[in-house]
């Protein structure tokens, strides 16, 4: 087959094909445009799921007779000031978004500048122009796409349902009101529920703009971001590890403005939150590069959802550095939702109906693990300690404690009981707070584990008669070939026999770990990693284990004044609301929590 120039239509639903994938790609080409024209009031208006309407108006600076006319030809632009695509500052920039379109759809340009006495109106009816003429107008643009892909049946029938695509408009622009706090953004239609996002200005407005898309309860449990590092800015909000997502459609990226997607900056997200959350959970992060335009090249994608960094290693490093130092400010604070969770579960419906219940049928609603007598006696402290008359021995024991510190002089209170071995209770002045001991103490150890190495060898103790731990006889060599590398850690051992490995010193942090159940687990990651080599890369997996064999454990009993120690030392300790696993290692109920449990709140 000879070769042969193809029509211009032709061309333009080849482009459109890259640009236009479907009616929230229109969406965000169109508003993008608005938001380069200056626009401070959007409104998107849909019907289904966009497939039918798409109708943007804007406030902007308008276009004149010549520029509506430029504006629907295949790569003609106003967003590059000369022929440089290494200096992009706009976001529309490859001038083949309104040709695309209107090659597949009836688009509609209304527009007026201020200086126009009126507006003017161009029909392009997929590929076919009419216009512009005459029409009534205030200063600003108005495009309408209708019956998108209606002649491309083709392309039609890979659209997905109009939940589906409604959905997907929502999310570019939720992105693009996330971007520019400082434009109004209206979303509206016959297909969904509106969502008006007003503008917002001066100091917290991004925080302002991300409570309104993304909710109060992300900013309240995320932390700012303000860094310069490398010649990158990085600033948004990163969620505290415990406040996290079973997937990763709560991380967004922008990059001199730009929604993104981009490999590197999910991989310095998930590296920076390594140490403190779940594999198969996710943060919340909502991260803003800045970088010089001559060191990014957004010009990869069609769409320009995707771009590319002239050096990756200086923006991952930001973003780490950027991240880390924020949750380190937040030092030991945790996620309020865990508190919520913690109030849902007190409001079951079970104890909803005893609460509801008339006095007299109170005993059949009564909630399992609360052991009334039958005979309802009155709450006497004369009994033995530990013990109040009207109640059975509970499944947990709690302790009651003396009077501690004054309530206000810290943020994690005073102990006043330990509960089931392994609970510490405390009082703040604004609350109740339930602290895991053993979760506690591991972030404490783990963090004082990184120190030491940052300056090091780890510090070891002699054992006064090694410890014999017998392995399985693989096992027994991989650790055998590993432990020159292990010696690093404090951690000094040897091959006794063919099936035992002998211990003969620990870190000395560790105090009298459980030495057993550390080497094994450590043999575990051995086989898991491959080889001793992958030590050097494994090093806070490795501590990680050595903290959690050498933490305060569950079912042991803490002294008033240990207790009171292991509070002071969380405050002190970036990062210890959460435990290495993610998990949270106290609870807080404010006194207006308790009060709504009881009913009390007004």
């Amino acid at each position: 087959m000879p070769i042969r120039q193809l029509p211009e239509d032709l061309i333009n639903r080849i482009a459109a094909g890259e640009v236009v994938e479907r009616p929230a790609s229109v969406v965000k080409e169109l508003v993008e445009n608005s938001i380069d024209a200056g626009a401070r009031r959007i409104v998107i208006n849909t019907a289904n799921g966009g497939m039918d309407l798409i109708r943007i108006t804007d406030d902007g600076h308008g276009m004149d007779r010549d520029d509506l006319l430029l504006a629907v030809e295949r790569h003609a632009t106003s967003k590059l000031s000369a022929d440089e695509l290494d200096d992009i500052r706009t976001l529309g920039f490859r001038g083949e978004a309104l040709a695309s379109i209107g090659s597949v759809a009836r688009l509609s340009i209304a527009s007026r500048t201020a200086e126009a006495a009126s507006g003017l109106v161009l029909v392009v009816d997929n590929g076919s122009r009419t216009g512009p003429m005459p029409q009534a107008m205030n200063r600003g643009t108005i495009i309408e796409v209708r019956d998108i892909f209606a002649q491309v049946p083709a392309r039609r029938k890979f659209l997905k349902g109009v939940r589906a695509e409604s959905s997907a408009i929502t999310d570019v622009v939720k992105r693009l009101a996330m971007a520019n706090p400082e434009v109004h953004f209206v979303l509206e239609g016959s297909d969904r529920s509106g969502s008006n996002w007003p503008a917002v200005s001066g100091e917290g407005a991004l925080a302002a703009r991300l409570g309104q898309v993304m909710g109060a309860d992300f900013v309240e449990n995320a932390a700012p971001l303000a860094m310069a590092r490398h010649g990158v800015v990085v600033a948004g909000m990163a969620g505290l590890p415990t406040y996290t997502r079973a997937n990763s459609l709560s991380q967004f990226y922008f990059v001199n403005g730009r929604s993104v997607r981009d490999k590197v900056l999910v991989g310095a997200v998930r590296a920076a939150y390594a140490d403190y959350t779940f594999r198969d959970r996710f943060p919340v992060v909502a991260l803003y590069l800045a970088i010089d335009p001559a060191e990014v090249d957004v010009n990869v994608h069609p769409a320009k959802a995707e771009l590319r960094f002239r050096d990756p290693g200086a923006v991952r490093g930001a973003v780490i550095k950027a991240i880390g130092m924020a949750l380190t400010a937040a030092g030991f604070k945790a996620s309020s939702s865990v508190a919520d969770d913690i109030l849902g579960a007190f409001a079951a419906p079970e104890m909803a109906a005893a609460a509801m219940a008339p006095a007299g049928a109170a005993a059949s609603h009564r909630p399992a693990g609360f052991g009334w007598r039958d005979d309802r006696a009155p709450l006497n402290h004369d009994e033995a300690p530990g013990r109040l008359s009207g109640f059975t021995e509970p499944s947990g024991r709690v302790d009651a404690m003396e009077a501690g510190p004054e309530l206000g002089e810290y943020p994690l209170g005073a102990a006043r009981a330990q509960m089931f071995d392994n609970y510490i209770i405390a009082q703040s002045d604004k609350g109740l707070l339930l602290v895991d001991q053993h979760a506690a103490h591991e972030r404490l150890v783990y963090e004082r584990f990184k120190a030491q190495m940052a300056s090091g060898p780890v510090a070891s103790q002699a054992q006064l008669i090694p410890v014999i731990v017998e392995l399985p006889e693989e096992d027994c060599g991989r650790l055998e070939e590993a432990a020159p590398e292990l010696e690093r850690f404090g951690l000094y051992l040897d091959r006794f026999g063919p099936r035992a490995i002998a211990v003969r010193e620990t870190p000395a942090l560790l105090g009298n770990p459980d030495i057993a159940g550390l080497v094994r687990d450590l043999a575990d990651g051995l086989a898991e990693w491959g080889s001793a080599a992958a030590l050097t890369d494994r090093m806070e997996a490795i501590i990680a284990r050595m903290a959690c064999h050498g933490s305060v454990r569950s079912g042991r009993r803490l002294r008033v004044d240990e207790m009171n120690a292991l509070l002071r030392d969380m405050e002190a300790t970036p990062h210890s609301g959460q435990c290495i696993h993610g998990r949270p290692t106290y609870v807080e109920l404010k006194k207006s929590d308790i009060e709504r449990l009881f009913g009390r709140s007004r």
